[in-house]
């Protein structure tokens, strides 16, 4: 991946007490008590743990994207989204954005790309969002849905993805930062 955390030793803040205070497979949460290089303390600096996520922008043989509608219950939404999902342990980010994908939509195939990796916050965050994409994908399987996933597949002219990002309707950030890079690049190479 492109993404690089480099930074001069003297920047890193000390980590004097870590307390954790959740542990879940899918998020920890700890809190710190840190020194910053010019001394001062920070008695609490909450952090969380999350595996790396996947996000795959995945285009038909015609062009045509396979995007997800879900439910997502912490702001009572419905909507269409990217499909995506938590890496599992041992997985490479690849091998974890084809299986999100087969298992959400039964789609495979195609050529894959490394497109980008962001993170939600890097002040507290962990983790980073690796997208892909990948073009000319066909259906080739049924979904095989986690127990707490309950979500539908669509497959959507370019052009209808694109106007649900002008109106705002794709919510989450981590998926429409990957999409505006996507229709921008687009934009550029038919130029």
């Amino acid at each position: 991946m492109k993404f690089s955390m480099e930074r001069k030793r003297e920047d890193k803040w000390k980590i004097l007490e870590s307390e954790y205070i959740a542990h879940r497979p899918w998020m920890t949460a700890r809190c710190d008590k840190v020194e910053l290089p010019d001394g001062r303390i920070i008695p609490e600096y909450w952090v969380l743990e999350f595996p790396d996520w996947v996000n795959v922008i995945a285009l038909t043989k015609e062009g045509d994207m396979v995007m997800v509608r879900q439910y997502r219950h912490a702001l009572g939404v419905t909507g269409y989204e990217l499909c995506a999902g938590v890496m599992e342990e041992g997985e490479t980010p690849l091998q974890a954005a084809k299986r999100e994908l087969m298992e959400e939509t039964g789609f495979g195939g195609g050529d894959w790309t490394e497109f980008m990796s962001l993170c939600a916050n890097p002040s507290n965050h962990t983790n980073l969002a690796h997208t892909f994409l990948a073009v000319g994908v066909e259906r080739i399987n049924e979904q095989h849905l986690d127990e707490s996933e309950e979500l539908t597949w669509h497959i959507m002219p370019q052009s209808e993805v694109f106007e649900m990002l002008k109106r705002d309707e794709i919510l989450q950030a981590l998926m429409t930062a990957p999409l505006w890079k996507f229709f921008y690049e687009k934009k550029i190479s038919e130029k």
